[in-house]
């Protein structure tokens, strides 16, 4: 599958201003492709609802997440862990886009699916064991437009952006040790998200 680029990128720009590197690309494909790519992820992704452990319980969030790697990647994080489902064409095409765009190669990637803007993502950091350390993580979005922002861990120094439909961004270098990000939410924001983070996960355990 070929996806059309509306334009060259021959210059990107670091978002942050010290202790790390995000690049945000903006729009990297027809509109066309991203409103497909969206209703094919929405319709056909293995959706289930994220379940987190906290303080000894487990809770179900209203979010719906998925997981694909090469085989034998699995993924834990809030101490679940996530079995890898086997890449889908669609997935393995957006997976060469975003290799293409950051220079990066990546084994895995983690689904997100927000239905709206009641769902969102507090602070954290893409810190697990599990991935390799300052691997780059590339986010492609597709559907409703969302804040993505970014907190300085000793400063608290804030950076925001608006992710658009069909938009990639990149985290790479030491930005997850020195920044946590989170998806804000907005009672404005009535349409579903899909967000893909393309991801390394680390040879030990595999």
């Amino acid at each position: 599958m070929t996806i059309v680029l509306p334009f060259a990128f021959a210059e990107t720009t670091n978002i942050l201003p010290y202790d790390g590197e995000v690049i945000y690309f903006g729009k990297v494909m027809e509109a066309a492709f991203a409103d497909r790519f969206f209703r094919t992820l929405l319709n056909t992704i293995n959706w289930k609802n994220d379940e987190v452990v906290i303080f000894g319980k487990r809770l179900t969030t209203k979010r719906e997440v998925a997981w694909y790697a090469d085989a034998g990647y699995n993924y834990t994080y809030s101490n679940i862990t996530k079995e890898a489902l086997p890449w889908t064409p669609e997935l393995l095409a957006l997976k060469q886009l975003a290799e293409d765009l950051s220079g990066h190669t990546y084994n895995s990637c983690l689904l997100n699916l927000y239905h709206d803007g009641d769902e969102g993502m507090g602070w954290h950091s893409d810190d697990e064991k599990t991935l390799e350390k300052d691997a780059a993580i590339a986010s492609l979005s597709f559907g409703a437009e969302r804040k993505f922002a970014l907190k300085h861990h000793e400063s608290k120094q804030k950076v925001e952006v608006m992710l658009q439909h069909g938009s990639l961004l990149l985290m790479k270098g030491v930005t997850q040790t020195h920044w946590l990000h989170a998806l804000p939410r907005s009672k404005k924001i009535k349409s579903p998200r899909i967000n893909l983070t393309f991801r390394m996960m680390a040879e030990v355990g595999h």
